[in-house]
């Protein structure tokens, strides 16, 4: 009886094991609001929005499900809890950069996105501290990092799972929305590109990549184009002379004078450029002209593109710039002339473009300006 005893105890023992186990085993199954995260890139900063993604179902959502305003949810330390902007865990906003939220400054960083939408279509945005929360139960607003007022908008069209997209972006700034049944709801997220980008070439040049004259050459462009002059100067000296990896070329020269021009000194710009059309090939001493071209300095081209025909003994596109410098000056008996030339050394494919200039001059059209129809 005793044996009988003991084995069924070792039994019951076992049959708690397995049930301790079954109760703590956890299987993959498909969630009921999938998980999704949608990212988009502004400048070099990436914004990424983590969240559930719950159905309408036939539900009322806005003044519904979604409750106006802040409420007592019934479970949790909160009695004044906003949405959580999604379903089951916080959803959660990333930015790889410091941005401005609706003009508000935001830190590099994760932040729970909580939404609290009213019956006249305002929305409070908040961005809090707290991202390890489940929901909104435990919302405290001494944890709000920033809040801000957007106002949603109606739409006639339903969208049955909750998605956030960033439906438009420009070189400086997105709008993220939340799209779910009929209501949008945008809120802006501003990116100082040229700030965040210069501060990261200031930081790169300072490492290993600093000690290649390629990074200076490329840091000396972006600031170039982004208006920054003094600082693309300072670069561009460092390509050109002072370092150990330092070298004249007609890629830093050339800048170096773009440089000057922009800030208004001519002559050393003109000195300069003539020290690079020495070292340039066809096509990059084209490059030069041409943009002379564009910014009106027809004089200056023809003489940058007179000296690329001699450098590069007439290889193409050579004979074709000298073309359009004299255009620009209004001599078509010599543009002619130098089109003709162009006609032996220009590849197949680029023979019709010539073709026509051709034709554009002997009408007496300066070919560096749209085609009359």
């Amino acid at each position: 009886m005793k044996q009988f005893t003991l084995k069924a105890g070792i039994g019951f023992t076992f049959l708690l094991l397995v049930m301790a186990t079954s109760l703590n085993a956890q299987l993959t199954l498909p969630a009921t609001s999938p998980k999704a995260v949608v990212t988009q890139r502004v400048g070099i900063t990436d914004i990424s929005i983590h969240y559930n993604r719950p159905y309408v179902k036939g539900r009322k959502i806005w003044g519904g499900l979604v409750q106006n305003g802040f409420n007592n949810l019934g479970f949790g330390t909160s009695t004044a809890a906003p949405w959580r902007a999604g379903a089951d865990d916080n959803t959660i906003i990333e930015f790889t950069h410091d941005v401005k939220l609706e003009g508000k400054d935001v830190k590099a960083g994760k932040y729970a996105l909580f939404m609290a939408p009213e019956e006249n279509g305002d929305v409070t945005v908040i961005l809090s501290s707290n991202t390890t929360s489940w929901g909104s139960y435990f919302y405290d607003e001494k944890e709000d990092v920033v809040r801000v007022k957007v106002e949603s908008i109606d739409k006639e069209d339903s969208t049955e799972i909750l998605t956030y997209e960033f439906n438009t972006v420009d070189a400086n700034s997105a709008i993220a929305s939340l799209i779910w049944e009929k209501k949008e709801i945008p809120f802006k997220i501003e990116v100082d590109v040229k700030g965040i980008v210069l501060e990261g070439i200031s930081n790169d040049l300072r490492n290993s990549k600093g000690f290649q004259q390629a990074a200076w050459d490329q840091a000396a462009n972006y600031a170039f184009n982004a208006g920054e002059l003094d600082k693309a100067l300072e670069w561009v000296n460092n390509s050109i002379s002072g370092q150990f990896f330092s070298k004249e070329s007609f890629s830093n020269l050339s800048l170096k004078s773009s440089i000057l021009r922009k800030q208004g000194k001519v002559a050393e710009a003109e000195d300069m450029l003539d020290k690079a059309v020495t070292m340039g090939t066809a096509n990059e001493i084209y490059g030069a002209g041409a943009q002379l071209l564009a910014t009106g300095n027809s004089t200056k081209a023809l003489a940058v593109m007179k000296a690329n025909v001699k450098n590069n003994k007439g290889a193409f596109p050579s004979n074709f710039g000298l073309a359009r410098a004299y255009s620009a000056n209004g001599d078509f008996k010599n543009a002619i002339k130098s089109i003709h030339k162009s006609m032996a050394t220009a590849p197949a494919n680029f023979k019709p473009r010539l073709q026509q200039n051709l034709d554009r001059l002997k009408k007496g059209e300066d070919i560096n300006t749209p085609a009359k129809k």
